[in-house]
């Protein structure tokens, strides 16, 4: 594995211990060099509640790797959690940084009611 995979590895190990201690569920972010993906689970990740992709016949478009795109998967993830009745949340970045795609998806999940 390259050095940067396991730097992402170790962070996100990290960012999962803390979160493991509060109650909440979480939602979990992948992305890939075409697709992004999102996952709410339980706090300790024994079962996926609700998940939404850019592979989806709803957000798929000709380019799905782009700021764009993560914005409607994180508005789909934030939809799809309220019909459940999960209000709040802890974002797990997978050791990713803030910024770009994952910055988009929070931000427009946020803004889809979701608090985190």
């Amino acid at each position: 594995m390259s050095k940067k995979n396991i730097s992402r590895l170790r962070r996100a190990r990290k960012t999962r211990s803390k979160v493991r201690f509060k109650d909440i569920h979480r939602l979990t972010v992948f992305r890939s060099s075409m697709h992004i993906y999102a996952q709410v689970m339980l706090n300790d990740g024994s079962e996926v509640v609700t998940s939404a992709s850019s592979n989806e016949s709803e957000v798929k478009g000709p380019n799905n790797g782009n700021i764009d795109t993560a914005s409607k998967v994180g508005r789909l993830i934030a939809e799809r959690a309220l019909e459940k009745g999960i209000k709040q949340v802890a974002f797990d970045r997978s050791g990713y940084k803030f910024h770009g795609r994952v910055k988009a998806l929070a931000m427009a999940a946020r803004e889809a009611g979701l608090s985190f």
